[in-house]
């Protein structure tokens, strides 16, 4: 299809978690442009039980059940610009915080989260992975090791073909470690920048600088998230404005979320999507 090709050549990202809050979302719900690289981020997989209790790298879907199988497969006969990813973990389930834990046999987790994902993948036809670990024990050591080979091996095994990191800054030096080891295998970094507690476009760009140099600046992706944290409305977009005009590429976006912007008609999505294409960064 020409608008395939078309995506190709344009090259920019837009990054949208959803399902997070249970809400009957649907894909179609949401404006896609078909000159956008759209990825859908399903929220969550989870390696732990109903009680938070870990599973040891045995991960379920526990996003919207309106995310169904067949609706991947719809969305993605109607765009072939759109793909699907699962996130791992997220903040919570249900009441009880979630996170990171260190396996007894990191071999093994990474043995039960490989099975795992795989499953959760061809049934629902996912193209990769996001990683959203947002608490972390003293010593996390084993999460560079066992999420850096997982994704490592759901690449060679051809698996997935996308992976990306959503850092937020109490979480910095864990994913700092993660690209520091296996960077090559990371092709976004999607970093929670309504959490830096900045709200206005210089902020914002204080803010990427710092994070473009934590990780390659390139893969780094501005977020936004709707009628919540950080920077809000015109002045995200004078933020973007702003990194353009001091050499950084503005080559995609994330949003959180599509559970939020469904109050509001998703006039982000359409405003950003706008934004990229209309963009002179390549």
């Amino acid at each position: 299809m020409c608008h395939f090709y078309f995506y190709f050549s344009d090259g920019k990202v837009m990054m949208e978690y959803i399902g997070a809050t249970g809400k009957p979302i649907t894909f179609d719900d949401v404006p896609i442009d078909e000159g956008i690289d759209f990825h859908f981020i399903l929220s969550f997989a989870i390696d732990a039980d109903s009680l938070g209790n870990p599973q040891n790298g045995k991960f379920s879907p526990c996003w919207a059940s309106t995310l169904t199988p067949n609706s991947v497969a719809s969305i993605k006969s109607k765009y072939p610009n759109v793909k699907v990813l699962a996130s791992l973990s997220g903040w919570s389930i249900g009441s009880k915080v979630l996170s990171w834990y260190k396996p007894i046999d990191t071999q093994q987790w990474i043995s039960n989260a490989f099975t795992s994902l795989k499953s959760i993948v061809n049934t629902y036809n996912l193209d990769g992975i996001d990683i959203d670990y947002e608490r972390f024990p003293k010593h996390s050591e084993s999460f560079s090791h066992c999420i850096g080979e997982l994704i490592t091996l759901l690449k060679n095994q051809s698996v997935i073909s996308i992976a990306t990191i959503a850092p937020y800054y109490r979480t910095i030096l864990p994913y700092i470690e993660l690209y520091n080891n296996y960077g090559e295998s990371i092709d976004y970094v999607n970093h929670q920048f309504y959490t830096d507690k900045v709200s206005t476009p210089r902020g914002y760009l204080k803010a990427f600088v710092l994070r473009s140099e934590q990780f390659n600046k390139e893969k780094v992706i501005p977020s936004y998230e709707v009628d919540g944290r950080g920077i809000q409305g015109d002045a995200f977009f004078d933020g973007l404005k702003l990194l353009e005009t001091n050499g950084f590429h503005v080559n995609g976006a994330m949003i959180y979320s599509a559970d939020a912007s469904s109050e509001d008609n998703y006039i982000y999505e359409r405003k950003i999507q706008a934004f990229l294409l209309n963009s002179t960064s390549v």
